[in-house]
């Protein structure tokens, strides 16, 4: 499996929250620029509650961060847990370049009838 500084359950909530189209599109927009949960509802066709849920995976994940100022929940986001999602994903892409140069090595071996 991939060394990494995470577990599994952890590894598990990072790619189950970046699985869904809303949470990228929250993070992005939280990564530009912090927002309260109000404003970004305001920006999909869904319930409040609904985003809230969004949110919430999000956070579990480590992927965004809220605190409330005043009456608002404000939202931002988490560079750190970014970068180790990349890096998660980099070390994927290792292991799958790494099993396509084994497999090119053997097709390009010799037959021996």
């Amino acid at each position: 499996m991939v060394a990494y500084e995470v577990s599994d359950a952890e590894v598990d909530r990072i790619f189950q929250a970046l699985a869904d189209a809303t949470r990228r599109d929250i993070i992005r927009q939280v990564m530009l620029a912090e927002q309260s949960v109000s404003s970004l509802a305001g920006n999909y066709q869904m319930s409040f509650a609904a985003v809230q849920k969004h949110i919430a995976v999000l956070e579990r994940a480590s992927l965004v961060g809220k605190e409330r100022r005043g009456r608002e929940q404000i939202v931002h986001g988490n560079p750190e847990a970014l970068q180790r999602a990349a890096r998660l994903l980099d070390a994927y892409g290792d292991i799958w370049r790494q099993r396509a140069d084994r497999i090119g090595d053997i097709l390009s071996e010799p037959r021996q009838d």
